[in-house]
Parts: C-alpha cells; sequence; structure tokens
C-alpha cells in the first residue's frame, strides 16, 4: 500500500507534483534502509506511510531543501519511537487468542507455600509414629510399595504390614488434628 497525494482535483496546490517527483521515488530506498538499520520493527510499511504524511502536512507551511534528507529523518525519528514505545509496553504478536490458556498454569507463590507446610506438619506427624509403624507407612504411602514388597523389604509377615500401616494412619490422623490439619487422609 502506497502513500499518494491528494488529486489535483481534491487539492489544487503545488504539493502534488512536488511529492510526485521529489518524495515518491524513495519509498524502495526508504524501506530498504528501515530493514536494515530497524530490524525489528515490524510494520516498516506503516512508517513509510506515516513519514509521507508528515512530510506531505510540514510541505504545507514550509519549503523543504532537501526532500529525501527530510524524509529520512522523520522516518528514523518514527522508527525510534516506534521502538520505545514497543520496549516500554511489549506486545507479542498471538496467531489464535482462543488458544491462549486463560488462568495461569504455574504454580503460584501462595501453592508452594502451603505445599511445605503440609510437608512439614506431616514430618512432623511421622517422627511421633514408632519406629516400625513409620517404616511401614512411609513405604507404603510415600514410596508406594506394595503390600508384598514392604513385607519383603522389612522381613515381616503381609498381615503384620497391614496391622502396622492401619496403626501408623490411625496415629498420623490423630496427629495431624491436634495440629489443626482436619481429614488429611480423605483425599
Amino acid at each position: 500500500m502506497s502513500f499518494t497525494p491528494p488529486s489535483t482535483s481534491e487539492v489544487a496546490d503545488e504539493r502534488t507534483p512536488w511529492f510526485k517527483e521529489q518524495v515518491h521515488p524513495h519509498e524502495s530506498s526508504l524501506k530498504a534502509y528501515l530493514h536494515g538499520s530497524f530490524p525489528t520493527v515490524r510494520d516498516v510499511d506503516d512508517i513509510v506511510q506515516e513519514s509521507f504524511l508528515r512530510i506531505w502536512k510540514a510541505r504545507a507551511t514550509r519549503q523543504i531543501e532537501s526532500a529525501r534528507g527530510f524524509l529520512f529523518q522523520v522516518a528514523r525519528h518514527l522508527a525510534v519511537d516506534r521502538l520505545r514505545r514497543d520496549r516500554a509496553s511489549p506486545v507479542d504478536a498471538v496467531g489464535d487468542l482462543g488458544a491462549l490458556p486463560v488462568i495461569e498454569e504455574r504454580t503460584g507463590v501462595s501453592d508452594v507455600v502451603s505445599m511445605k507446610e503440609k510437608i512439614e506438619v506431616l514430618a512432623e506427624a511421622l517422627v511421633t509414629l514408632p519406629p516400625a509403624c513409620r517404616e511401614v507407612v512411609m513405604l507404603r504411602k510415600l514410596k508406594d510399595l506394595s503390600r508384598k514388597e514392604t513385607a519383603a523389604h522389612l522381613g515381616i509377615a503381609e498381615k503384620t504390614v497391614d496391622e502396622h500401616l492401619a496403626r501408623g494412619l490411625r496415629k498420623l490422623e490423630q496427629s495431624l488434628k491436634r495440629s489443626g490439619v482436619s481429614s488429611y487422609f480423605d483425599r
């Protein structure tokens, strides 16, 4: 899309031929300059069009000695302004807005702190268990070993594993309730 000055029927003044002869022929070299000097500017065509508009308006109020120099200076200032604005308020291009997550999926600070507190309370409760119960609870619930694997690991009968687990979980729940944690094992 290229800037076309108003036709002589719309505005009858000396800017139209001046623009066609002195400004418009520099469009391709201006684009090349902007692409080379400001590679991160996304909308070079917009800057070119805005530069054309500003030089058109400036010519209405004063004589311009070097149209090419003035055009490039205006374009450079516009590009620098665009870069500053993008740095101050970066906008990332997104293809499909529907694909964006509405809620951030990262674990928040409050979730991390809450989890750490729960682990500390559970660790304190585990320490209060008798050693055999603590071993069984940790192997079955924390390391996720089967009943048979736990029995083999500890060298005890599977029925004993069940008894230690039941006693350990009951004592853990009582200890957690005393600490203010309600129904920790309901989940």
